[in-house]
């Protein structure tokens, strides 16, 4: 028996049935009239008049239920429930007896059986709940797999997290990829609002039809129209050529409207339109075009302050309001930083040929504790900039973006000089950032200067100003 457990277990054959069944039965008679009743329904059928065979079964096929006597010969069907969930952990079963006390269905729904069936039963009945239970089954295993999925493609498209609010954030985008609703992503720049619409898209029944971006804050006004719902030759000055727009090429697929809180009210009224008809006409044209289209679009302003002040429609609004997904910053979930970096230095070590990378200890706490205006896009390239100058196999604090370090010094100055003013705060951290690069450079300020992209006489006078001290150059 070991043996067949760890056979490869394949679909068993179904052909043009709706679904396979295993009656596990020790009564010939049982078995003939399941057979027959659940065939002419549509079902595939196989059977083992005992545990044994029934469990060889389970071990080379999969199924998508099992009816499961509790009184067979050896081992009863409870005794059995523990094994047959070992082998099929996620098949419904349908316990059948002729003997349906309390206490035999509480410890078969304690053992894992979905439900439980007293003979004779009613034929109507136990098709219902077969359905019901099949159904039940195949949606759990759905979302388990989109869930599965989906954290796998996070790591490859920088949505890494295992924090409460990704992990929460990953569960809304499970549920969410499999309807039609409109879905409104809100997020700070930088926090990967296009990685979670190309989420939703990728596991939605139009995952096999195209994805569109457009940043609508990118295109001109004069020609967000033209781009979005296409144009007719002679259309405006320039439309030498009809030309399709971006509706038209994700018919059937994803429109992702990204920056929609900057597209302007004009236009705002011509999508709420097609959000309501699903129809359009070229720009120039007269005849209506129909498309089917998912639109997801994302916004880092608040389009209910928008709404307010009269910048943004209202009635689009509630239009693109019916899911929206709130993506949290780094700076409230940096426990995600860790993984993370680790991604971005393998992704970066590789594209540039490199051994692999790592951080100091010290240069990891200055990315703990910093607080990302930029999110997870400063965050990847504050990686790659270290990866690329680094010169050995650890990446240390000079490495970092000036804006990094500087916060470590504001925070270890406020913390040890509380009552300074702002005045002298900034120039002791100006001083510390031209004194830590001039020791990196050797003290040759020509370096230094490079460094920090001023003239090599403004970089004098602010030493001279700061009262640095300049050290002699150490000869290699």
């Amino acid at each position: 028996m070991s043996n067949a457990a760890t056979m490869e277990r394949t679909p068993a054959s179904r052909s043009a049935f709706e679904a396979s069944i295993l009656i596990i039965d020790d009564e010939a008679g049982i078995r003939d009239s399941l057979e027959t009743l659940l065939m002419l329904e549509g079902f595939a059928v196989e059977m083992a008049p005992e545990g044994r065979s029934g469990l060889d079964l389970l071990a080379r096929n999969s199924y998508d239920l099992l009816l499961l006597d509790l009184s067979l010969p050896g081992e009863s069907g409870i005794d059995l429930l523990p094994r047959i969930k070992t082998l099929a952990p996620g098949l419904p079963v349908i316990m059948i007896t002729a003997y349906g006390t309390v206490g035999n269905v509480v410890d078969a729904i304690r053992a894992g059986a979905s439900n439980f069936v007293q003979k004779p039963w009613d034929n109507e009945k136990l098709l219902a709940d077969i359905r019901t239970a099949i159904g039940r089954s195949q949606a759990e295993q759905e979302v388990v797999q989109l869930k599965k999925v989906l954290k796998q493609r996070y790591s490859f498209e920088n949505i890494i997290g295992k924090s409460d609010a990704m992990l929460r954030l990953f569960d809304l985008v499970s549920q969410v990829a499999l309807s039609r609703s409109t879905v409104l992503i809100q997020g700070e720049s930088g926090t990967g609002k296009e990685l979670i619409a190309k989420a939703i898209h990728s596991h939605s029944p139009r995952r096999d039809r195209a994805f569109v971006p457009l940043n609508t804050g990118a295109v001109p006004a004069d020609l967000l129209e033209s781009t979005l719902f296409g144009h007719e030759r002679g259309a405006f000055t320039s439309a030498v050529a009809a030309k399709k727009g971006l509706f038209e090429a994700a018919d059937g697929g994803t429109l992702f409207l990204d920056e929609i809180g900057t597209m302007p009210m004009e236009m705002q009224a011509k999508i709420l339109r097609v959000l309501q008809d699903r129809r359009f006409m070229h720009l120039g044209g007269t005849q209506e075009i129909q498309v089917d289209v998912r639109i997801v679009a994302a916004t880092n302003v608040n389009l209910q302050q928008a709404v307010r002040d009269g910048r943004f429609r209202e009635d689009l609004f509630y239009r693109l309001n019916v899911i929206t997904l709130e993506l949290p910053p780094l700076r409230s979930r940096k426990q995600d930083i860790p993984a993370l970096v680790a991604h971005f230095l393998k992704v970066y070590a590789e594209e540039n040929g490199f051994a692999p990378r790592q951080l100091t200890p010290e240069t990891l706490r200055i990315l703990m504790d910093y607080d990302w205006p930029g999110n997870v896009r400063e965050l990847e390239n504050s990686i790659e900039r270290g990866v690329v100058l680094s010169t050995g196999t650890s990446i240390t604090p000079d490495l970092l973006p000036n804006q990094l370090r500087s916060a470590t010094y504001s925070t270890e100055l406020l913390e040890h000089k509380p009552d300074a003013s702002l005045f002298d705060l900034m120039e002791e951290i100006e001083r510390r950032i031209i004194a830590d690069r001039l020791e990196r450079c050797n003290w040759n300020q020509t370096e230094a200067s490079e460094y920090f992209r001023v003239p090599l006489s403004t970089l004098n006078q602010k030493i001279k100003r700061l009262n640095i001290e300049v050290k002699k150059r150490v000869r290699d």
